[in-house]
C-alpha cells in the first residue's frame, strides 16, 4: 500500500482516536450533545494539529531531545491561543459554545501523542497528512456522536428542529458517556468483522472454483 494511503487510513479509521485508541474523551464528552458544537472542535483540532505536526516535524531535528515535550507544548500552546484569538473574532458563537475546552487542546492527548509519535520521526509532508488525517478522524467521530446525542436529547440536528419528542438524559454527560461507548462497539465490531473475512478470504484453500472466482 502506498505510504501515504496508509497513513491517511490509519488516521481515519485503523488507528482512529476516538473510537480505536480512545484520546481526547475530555471535549468528547463534555461537546457531543450539541452537533454543532462537535464538529466545531474537531475542525479547530484538523487545523491545529495539523500546523504542530508541520512545524514539531520541521523542527525535529533542532528541539533537543531532553526539551522535546516542553517545546511541543509552547508550540501547540501558541497555535492555539491564534485559534482562540480567530474564532473570538470572527465565529464567537462557536468560540463561546466551545468554552474551556478550546483552551485544553494545549494538553490534548491527541495532538501531544502524534507530536511525540509521529511528526518528530517523519517529514513535514507526512506530518501534514497525519495531522489531517487524524484530525478529520477525530472530527467525523464527534459529529456522528454529536448528531445522535442532540437528535435524542433535544429532537434537532445542527440546530434544526426534527421532532418534538425528546429524551433529557441525552443531553447530559451521562448520556453522551452511553453514546460514545455504543458507537466505540459497534465500530470495534465492524473493524473486527472486516478483518475476520479478510483473513478467511486470505486463507481459504485454493480450489479451481476460486481460482476461476480470482481471474475473473
Amino acid at each position: 500500500m502506498n505510504k501515504y494511503a496508509k497513513i491517511s487510513l490509519d488516521g481515519l479509521i485503523f488507528q482512529n482516536p476516538t473510537f480505536m485508541l480512545v484520546l481526547g474523551t475530555c471535549p468528547t464528552l463534555g461537546l457531543i450533545s450539541s452537533a454543532s458544537s462537535a464538529a466545531g472542535m474537531g475542525l479547530t483540532v484538523v487545523v491545529i494539529l495539523t500546523l504542530s505536526n508541520m512545524l514539531i516535524s520541521a523542527l525535529r531535528k533542532v528541539i533537543p531531545n531532553e526539551v522535546r515535550i516542553p517545546a511541543y507544548i509552547v508550540i501547540i500552546a501558541t497555535l492555539v491561543t491564534l485559534a482562540r484569538m480567530v474564532l473570538e473574532k470572527f465565529v464567537p458563537d462557536l468560540y463561546d459554545s466551545l468554552g474551556g475546552f478550546l483552551a485544553l487542546i494545549v494538553v490534548n492527548c491527541i495532538i501531544l501523542g502524534r507530536a511525540e509519535a509521529f511528526a518528530s520521526k517523519h517529514t513535514v509532508i507526512e506530518s501534514a497528512l497525519d495531522g489531517v488525517a487524524t484530525g478529520l478522524g477525530f472530527t467525523a467521530a464527534l459529529t456522528i456522536m454529536g448528531i445522535i446525542c442532540e437528535f435524542l436529547g433535544a429532537g434537532s440536528v445542527f440546530g434544526l428542529q426534527i421532532m418534538n419528542f425528546s429524551i433529557g438524559a441525552f443531553s447530559t454527560p451521562a448520556g453522551a458517556f452511553l453514546v460514545y461507548g455504543t458507537c466505540i462497539a459497534i465500530f470495534v465490531y465492524i473493524m473486527d468483522t472486516v478483518e475476520r473475512i479478510r483473513r478467511e478470504k486470505k486463507y481459504r484453500p485454493l480450489t479451481h472454483e476460486s481460482l476461476v472466482q480470482e481471474v475473473a
